[in-house]
């Protein structure tokens, strides 16, 4: 069935998106609330409507232009 198979290929693909997420976040040595809340997110099989903003600047202190490494000087 073409639905059965959507919904595996999608289940794969977000586990996919979970092992990039954590590798991405691993090299941005990014260690916070919000990172454990991406990865505890992505390996759950919910979906929170109300998910982002991401990062919560209220939860790790700091806003995400801060968090960007590119704007490192």
């Amino acid at each position: 069935m073409q639905n059965d198979r959507t919904v595996a290929e999608l289940t794969a693909k977000l586990a996919q998106a979970r092992e990039v997420i954590a590798h991405l976040l691993d090299k941005a040595a990014v260690n916070g609330a919000e990172a454990h809340r991406a990865l505890d997110y992505f390996a759950g099989p919910s979906f929170d409507k109300d998910f982002l903003p991401w990062p919560r600047p209220a939860d790790e202190g700091l806003r995400p232009d801060q968090l960007n490494a590119a704007n490192d000087d």
